[in-house]
């Protein structure tokens, strides 16, 4: 009897581990990837996006072959970028930072990239590239206080989270949600199943 395919996730994003649990699908393990994110001088954002998944995949792949605990498994990373036209937003680390990313996007659209880099037990590696079109409406000054204060904004790609208070201000959406939540689910469900990963295996047998 064969075993049950094993996935690791390159990340330590609990985001991103809740929605590969909606989607019924449970890591083996977490293995963060620490890179260096930095935009290469006159990056476009989805190139970015693209860059920085492969280079997690890379990163952790590299990790688990010094201990060979996770050999033989499915490896996934994803990476989000924020962008408005060519400008990439930050991960603000302070509050300015922060607020200067809002007062960015107060107003206007802003796109969402997420690139997805899978590699098989058998070392081959296939990556999409997700985009997301959002608006939000013009922020008050009180928004944008209160919204700073609450500090959801901390590690989050463009200063916000979707799924939390910043919902609130988002107007237009085309595209993928969970891509901006921080992992599109059909298409990284699509991309684990067209590599024979058995997503759908668990869903008449929860645990």
């Amino acid at each position: 009897m064969n075993a049950r395919p094993r996935l690791v996730l390159a990340s330590g994003s609990p985001r991103r581990l809740a929605l590969l649990a909606q989607a019924g699908i449970e890591p083996e393990a977490l293995l963060p990837a620490d890179i260096d994110e930095t935009p290469e001088r006159g990056e476009l954002p989805r190139r970015l996006a693209q860059r920085l998944a492969q280079q997690k995949l890379l990163a952790a792949d590299a990790r688990r072959k010094i201990t060979g605990e996770y050999d033989g498994t499915y490896l996934l990373a994803a990476d989000t970028v924020v962008a408005v036209g060519r400008r990439i937003l930050p991960k603000p680390e302070t509050s300015d930072e922060a607020a200067d990313c809002l007062r960015l996007l107060s107003g206007r659209a802003h796109r969402v990239y997420t690139g997805i880099a899978l590699m098989t037990p058998k070392g081959g590696v296939r990556a999409r590239l997700v985009e997301t079109r959002v608006r939000f409406k013009r922020l008050s000054r009180e928004e944008l206080d209160a919204y700073i204060a609450s500090r959801e904004w901390q590690g989050k790609a463009g200063g916000y989270a979707i799924q939390g208070l910043a919902g609130t201000f988002v107007i237009k959406l085309v595209g993928s949600y969970t891509n901006v939540v921080g992992l599109p689910l059909a298409e990284t469900v699509a991309l684990l199943a067209g590599e024979r990963y058995p997503v759908l295996q668990r869903w008449g047998h929860p645990a």
